[in-house]
């Protein structure tokens, strides 16, 4: 619901990446101010990873493309699969918040110690300069949070101790775990 509603800083697409007006949206506002993106990563308490944006920031202007990096690595002794969820702060700017390609909302699975970098890849929606309520907005900050996909039982430190690991280690069933259409997390075996 947040995706489509904008609702807690989530990006509403309003001109979707793929649509025939996406090539006239990526020409720079050059006449418009560059603003500054900042960057922060986290990951949820029962997630034994470590998330950071390898950049604080970048300066953009309105309708120009940029490419951030995260890098995640697996501090924990398991293979785990963790989504991302994305917010944009301030909340009004979300709507021109725009991602071309992103990690988000997509499951990633790191080995036990495994590090990747993760690529965002966006731009400001160049309608950004033309909104009088934008007009103060100078500094906008992208957020990602990590969760694990593992039931909390299951991904809670506790249980990475290695006499819990090998018993509860069944990757099948960690890997086959899926929400439910009531948002409960279920082995699907």
């Amino acid at each position: 619901i947040c995706q489509q509603t904008g609702w807690n800083g989530q990006p509403v697409q309003v001109h979707k990446v793929g649509d025939g007006d996406t090539a006239s949206r990526l020409k720079p506002v050059t006449d418009s101010r560059r603003l500054r993106i900042t960057f922060n990563g986290s990951v949820s308490d029962v997630l034994p990873w470590k998330f950071t944006p390898q950049q604080r920031e970048v300066r953009v202007l309105p309708g120009e493309t940029a490419l951030a990096f995260y890098t995640a690595v697996n501090k924990g002794p398991q293979d785990i699969i963790g989504v991302a969820t994305y917010s944009v702060t301030p909340g009004q700017v979300a709507p021109y918040f725009s991602k071309i390609q992103c990690f988000c909302f997509e499951e990633q699975k790191l080995n036990a110690g495994e590090s990747v970098d993760m690529p965002v890849f966006f731009f400001i929606d160049p309608d950004f300069a033309k909104d009088p309520s934008m007009k103060n907005i100078d500094t906008i900050t992208l957020s990602y949070t990590f969760f694990s996909e593992l039931p909390h039982f299951l991904a809670s430190p506790f249980l990475m101790r290695p006499f819990y690991m090998e018993r509860y280690s069944n990757t099948r069933l960690i890997a086959e775990a899926r929400y439910d259409d009531n948002g409960v997390l279920r082995p699907t075996a």
